[in-house]
């Protein structure tokens, strides 16, 4: 069977009856804390009323470890994402982009790490949440790196740099990653693989699978009876502004665009 294919180990958590609403964001690349995406971002966790938020990934452009918290942007980052964290659940996924953040960064932030995937069950649904890369079997160059990177070996020697060494690999990993999707037609490889999708959601007695990376927005029946609900990325200075928030109730999915300010 080829890797990606078959469910990995899930992490599984259930809602408590009380919860009314869960909202799940990401793909924000957040990079600077004086911009109109940091704002809109803010403005959403200090204001939302859902009983939970859970972050699938890619919060950060680039999160170059922990002990980097304490620095302005990350520092503004750990205060948005503490006052949200002491007033509702708050979960986060690592995607490629952050999957540095560890332990001590969940822990100042009040948030509860969710492994990739996580098995969700709320409101009578069972809800697979990924952030999606790894069902990008196509990428087959990334799915290497994706292992390598995430090694205990290549944490700690990527750790062992000084931070201001790291923030200059990972401009130049971001760098290299989008000259090579400029470089080539991506709409295939860059996209989760539908049929790995499905085995994944059969497997773990789901009906809908929520999942970001591919900024493609949008609500599909990957089967019959089987969806996946991709989430939106942020830009609030694009033109049209985009960015989404995806929400979770007892009557089902709906979506939301990030408030104008």
């Amino acid at each position: 069977m080829q890797p990606g294919w078959q469910l990995p180990s899930l992490y599984e958590l259930s809602a408590p009856p009380a919860w009314q609403a869960v909202e799940f964001i990401s793909d924000l690349h957040l990079s600077d804390a004086g911009s109109p995406t940091f704002a809109a971002w803010a403005d959403y966790m200090r204001t939302t009323t859902a009983d939970a938020v859970f972050i699938l990934g890619d919060l950060f452009e680039a999160w170059v470890g922990d002990d980097a918290r304490g620095e302005p942007f990350e520092a503004a980052c750990m205060d948005v994402l503490a006052d949200t964290g002491c007033r509702r659940q708050l979960g986060f996924m690592v995607g490629n982009r952050d999957f540095l953040v560890g332990a001590a960064t969940l822990r100042d932030a009040g948030a509860i790490a969710l492994r990739d995937p996580t098995l969700l069950t709320a409101f009578g649904e069972r809800v697979l949440l990924t952030h999606g890369d790894l069902l990008c079997l196509d990428d087959v160059d990334y799915q290497r790196f994706r292992a390598q990177a995430r090694s205990d070996a290549w944490r700690a020697a990527a750790l062992a740099m000084p931070i201001a060494q790291r923030r200059v690999v990972a401009r130049q990993m971001r760098d290299a990653s989008q000259q090579r999707q400029q470089g080539a037609e991506t709409t295939r490889w860059t996209d989760i693989d539908p049929g790995a999708a499905v085995a994944w959601l059969h497997a773990a007695g789901s009906r809908h699978m929520v999942h970001g990376h591919t900024h493609r927005p949008g609500d599909e029946e990957l089967a019959p009876g089987y969806w996946r609900h991709v989430l939106s990325d942020w830009d609030a200075e694009a033109d049209p502004p985009r960015g989404e928030v995806l929400r979770l109730t007892r009557a089902g999915f709906s979506r939301h665009p990030l408030r104008r300010r």
